[in-house]
């Protein structure tokens, strides 16, 4: 069963128009890394906010995935655009 990944990220008010051409840029590297379902990229720009919510094979790849950014430098990046760290939350579909 697929588990669903939110990240909610507060980004610094002067970083959120060179955020887009960053994700644009790097979205697709996401998007084909072994166990994405799918990223959908929300922001409200009133509270510089941005949720990134994703669809994952498995907790396990979404984890591999952060470690892969991790060592190759796009997580620090990223990290440079935000406020603090992102929350992380993982979710899986309710049955009812």
């Amino acid at each position: 069963m697929s588990v669903r990944v939110t990240l909610n990220c507060q980004v610094k008010p002067d970083q959120l128009e060179v955020l887009v051409p960053f994700l644009e840029k790097n979205l697709p590297n996401v998007r084909g890394f072994d166990g994405c379902m799918s990223v959908t990229v929300y922001f409200d720009k009133g509270s510089s906010e941005m949720l990134l919510e994703e669809e994952w094979l498995s907790i396990e790849h979404h984890q591999i995935y952060i470690k892969h950014i991790e060592s190759n430098g796009i997580l620090g990046e990223l990290a440079a655009f935000l406020v603090s760290a992102p929350v992380i939350k993982y979710l899986q579909k309710a049955d009812v």
